[in-house]
C-alpha cells in the first residue's frame, strides 16, 4: 500500500473544505445576491477578515495538535458557544471587549499551539469558549438589518465548523507525516500576527 495515500486522502478533505469556503462568495458576485440573501451571508462574514480565519483554523489546529477527546469537543465547544456571543451582539447588549478578546485569541492559540503546552481538557475547553464569545460577538453586532436571524447564524456557523475541519485536517496530516515542527510554526505564524494587530 502507498504510504503516502492517507495523507493525500486528508489533503484532498481539506482542498474541498476550502473551496467550499468559497463558493458563496462566487454566487454573490455572480447573481446580484444582497446582504439579505440569510445564510450565505452568515456563510461569508468569518471568512471576510484574517483574523477571524487564523483563529477558526487555529482552533483546529490545537484540536487536532491536542488529539484525544479535544479533536471533536474542542470545535464543538467553539461553534456553540459562539453562537451564543452572536445572539449577545444581535441583541446588542454592550461588550466592549469584543475586539480585544479576538486579538487574545490569536495570541492564546498561536502560543499554545507553538509551545504545543498540554493543558487539561476542561481549561482547554473553557478557554475556547472565551475565545468564541468575542468572535460570536462580533457575528452578530454586525448582522444587517432586514435578514433572518436563524439562517444568518446558520451560515456563521457551518462556515466557522468547515475552517475547524480544515486545521484538524491540517495538523493531523503534519503529526502523520512527523514534520510536528511545521505545527508548531504555524501556531508562531498565528501569534505573530495576533502581537501585530495588537500593535495596531
Amino acid at each position: 500500500m502507498n504510504p503516502l495515500l492517507p495523507y493525500s486522502k486528508w489533503l484532498s478533505f481539506i482542498i474541498l473544505a476550502l473551496v467550499l469556503l468559497t463558493l458563496p462568495s462566487w454566487v454573490q458576485a455572480h447573481t446580484g445576491i444582497s446582504p439579505q440573501s440569510g445564510w450565505i451571508y452568515g456563510f461569508t462574514h468569518p471568512i471576510n477578515g484574517l483574523d477571524h480565519v487564523l483563529t477558526m483554523v487555529a482552533v483546529g489546529l490545537w484540536a487536532g495538535q491536542t488529539g484525544g477527546r479535544a479533536i471533536w469537543l474542542m470545535p464543538l465547544t467553539f461553534v456553540f458557544t459562539m453562537a451564543l456571543g452572536g445572539l449577545l451582539g444581535m441583541v446588542t447588549l454592550p461588550f466592549a471587549y469584543a475586539e480585544h478578546g479576538i486579538i487574545f485569541s490569536l495570541l492564546m492559540a498561536g502560543v499554545l499551539i507553538a509551545s504545543a503546552i498540554r493543558l487539561p481538557l476542561f481549561a482547554s475547553t473553557l478557554l475556547i469558549a472565551v475565545f468564541a464569545i468575542g468572535h460570536g460577538y462580533a457575528h452578530g453586532s454586525e448582522m444587517p438589518a432586514g435578514i433572518s436571524v436563524p439562517a444568518y447564524a446558520a451560515g456563521f456557523m457551518l462556515a466557522t465548523a468547515l475552517l475547524h475541519t480544515a486545521g484538524i485536517g491540517i495538523a493531523l496530516v503534519i503529526k502523520s507525516s512527523g514534520h510536528s515542527p511545521w505545527l508548531r510554526l504555524s501556531g508562531v505564524v498565528v501569534a505573530l500576527y495576533g502581537g501585530f494587530l495588537f500593535a495596531n
